[in-house]
């Protein structure tokens, strides 16, 4: 388990994260052109990222249909992000609502607000590019969002945050090295790769505080709905209506993608660098690491 960060440490930290935010901070409505047609035959995510690659849907499927299908699981990832980021936001929120405004890691705490704001609309605009629909959760998860948003604190709420950043961060930076896909998809990439790498710096050092000044009960109940948050995480990333899409019924398509042996490993591989520091932290353990496991991530 990492040592707690002194106080200055913490503040050092948040010193420098507002720095680069000034430095490389983008603004997607101005950064990106909306407008530009897309690349015919072009993929939207690395093939072998689909949620059925290699299996016998996927090679009844057109080339056409491939890359329409990558295309919505790109819209269903940017749903669950919005998703995602809307709990993130009112967390920190909440969490500044007690904090001293003077202190940088408030201030970094506000600056990471502006930048989902501006990420939401991001991932808002680029569902709309690509013509697809809102993948909503279902509501069991907005019940669990709901209830995340209203209470996680200490390192529960750092730690889901890691895990939503993370995963998504280990597709994204792939997709934007990927000459080869789609460049609308590259560039919102690069826009959320760089400034995401601030908001995990951040996550990581305020969650070494958290899990220090936590005992064993909170750190047995932190565990619990870390594991609850990493299984619902990765089973938001493709949403069974994304099939229909190219015509295979949602149930069909979720039961192929569970059982797909490219797309577990595909997910094991996007948790590999938040699972070893959540586990190093003492965060992944008991029941909690059964529901990383029936996620598929670990």
């Amino acid at each position: 388990m990492e040592a707690a960060p002194a106080e200055s440490e913490r503040a050092a930290v948040a010193e420098r994260l507002l720095t680069s935010s000034l430095r490389t901070s983008y603004d997607p409505v101005v950064e990106i052109d909306w407008d530009a047609p897309h690349t015919p035959g072009a993929y939207w995510l690395p093939p072998h990222r689909s949620s059925l690659y290699g299996t016998s849907l996927w090679a009844r499927l057109s080339e056409e249909q491939r890359v329409e299908l990558t295309k919505h699981e790109v819209a269903s990832a940017a749903s669950a992000g919005l998703w995602f980021e809307t709990i993130l936001m009112q967390m920190l929120i909440r969490e500044y609502y007690d904090a001293d405004p003077t202190s940088r890691q408030a201030q970094y705490a506000l600056t990471e607000v502006a930048d989902e704001c501006r990420h939401s609309i991001m991932f808002g605009r680029l569902i709309e590019a690509m013509g697809c629909p809102v993948y909503r959760a279902k509501p069991v998860d907005q019940l669990l969002g709901r209830f995340l948003k209203a209470t996680a604190s200490g390192p529960r709420m750092y730690a889901a945050i890691l895990i939503a950043e993370e995963i998504l961060d280990a597709f994204q930076r792939e997709i934007m090295a990927d000459e080869s896909l789609q460049p609308l998809i590259r560039m919102v990439s690069r826009i959320h790769v760089v400034e995401e790498a601030r908001h995990v710096r951040f996550a990581r050092e305020e969650l070494a505080h958290q899990v220090a000044a936590t005992g064993p009960l909170g750190m047995a109940y932190a565990r619990l709905l870390v594991g609850r948050a990493a299984h619902t995480i990765a089973n938001r990333l493709v949403h069974p209506d994304a099939y229909a899409a190219v015509g295979i019924p949602p149930a069909v398509g979720r039961a192929a993608a569970h059982a797909n042996p490219h797309w577990r490993a595909t997910l094991r591989w996007s948790a590999e660098r938040v699972h070893a520091h959540l586990a190093g932290a003492g965060l992944v353990a008991g029941p909690g690491r059964l529901l990383w496991a029936r996620a598929g991530l670990i």
